[in-house]
């Protein structure tokens, strides 16, 4: 019974040192501040807002991790009360941050040190806010930073938490006043089948009303939206100094693919290779390089 009793002690301490050595090998790969995780030497009760502001740059993306008790070098330093750091963490996420994020506290014992890991998980209600000091801000991850975020990030995180995107809003052009040909003779290139106009409402081109989506105004043959535009440049070399050429195109989605193709094939130089019965031919850049990324119905 002894030697049981020992026996599972054992497995039991090995177990404890295994989780604990495969753990510090994780902590090692943490060299630095990313994107995807903060470290904190200590809890800032006080100034909540330099380290909220990443719990909502967080949420609002990819979800990340606060580490409490390590220093921006990456030592660890430890805490002296992890628990009163976890209920503070819950009271100030609760007074602070609208909506409510999606959390863990996870602590974790480093050679006799206590830290916690504050996990955040990506949010689906998103903006999440930050709100104190009379201001109300949704911040982003650009790099190691939580920077609040732009108009355009705004209107991004918005259509984000209400499940939709840029193209499935409705506008007010009436789908009768355009016509899809090149969208038609395009699927039916693709497919070898005849397109229907049903097609247009399954594709979320058009609304049951009768409108166009920002999708269906984007493949319409005469685009309305001014925002449609292509710039291509062909440089002189890697580095973006002189331009050989240059091109700006508007209009049609799929027209603007096909002139973005023709823009690479006429910059792109053509040489080849003499064989023995013939020659190979050796463009600068295969053509399967950029004609994968067309559009594949």
């Amino acid at each position: 019974m002894m030697n049981k009793l020992l026996t599972f002690e054992k497995k039991e301490y090995l177990c404890k040192v295994i989780c604990q050595n495969l753990y510090r090998m994780e902590l090692n790969t943490l060299i630095a501040e990313c994107t995807a995780y903060d470290f904190k030497v200590m809890l800032e009760e006080k100034k909540p807002k330099s380290w909220l502001k990443s719990v909502s740059a967080f949420a609002n993306g990819l979800g990340g991790s606060l580490f409490f008790g390590i220093d921006n070098d990456g030592i660890v330093k430890g805490l002296d009360d992890v628990q009163h750091v976890c209920e503070t963490i819950s009271s100030k996420i609760r007074d602070y941050m609208d909506p409510l994020p999606e959390v863990e506290m996870i602590p974790h014992a480093i050679d006799g040190l206590h830290i916690l890991q504050l996990k955040v998980n990506s949010g689906h209600y998103t903006p999440y806010y930050y709100v104190g000091d009379g201001q109300r801000i949704a911040f982003v991850r650009i790099g190691d930073e939580s920077v609040p975020a732009t108009a355009e990030q705004m209107v991004r995180l918005v259509l984000k938490g209400s499940n939709k995107t840029f193209d499935s809003l409705h506008t007010d052009y009436k789908a009768e006043d355009y016509s899809f040909t090149i969208l038609a003779n395009s699927f039916k290139d693709r497919t070898k089948q005849e397109w229907d106009k049903k097609y247009l409402l399954s594709f979320g081109l058009v609304t049951g009303a009768g409108n166009l989506t920002n999708a269906g105004a984007l493949f319409a043959d005469d685009c309305p939206l001014w925002q449609s535009r292509l710039y291509c440049t062909r440089w002189d070399g890697k580095e973006k100094g002189d331009a050989i050429n240059d091109a700006e195109f508007t209009g049609n989605v799929l027209m603007l693919l096909r002139e973005a193709m023709n823009f690479v094939k006429s910059n792109t130089k053509r040489g080849w290779e003499k064989l023995p019965d013939g020659r190979k031919n050796k463009p600068e850049y295969a053509e399967r390089a950029f004609g994968h990324q067309r559009c594949v119905f």
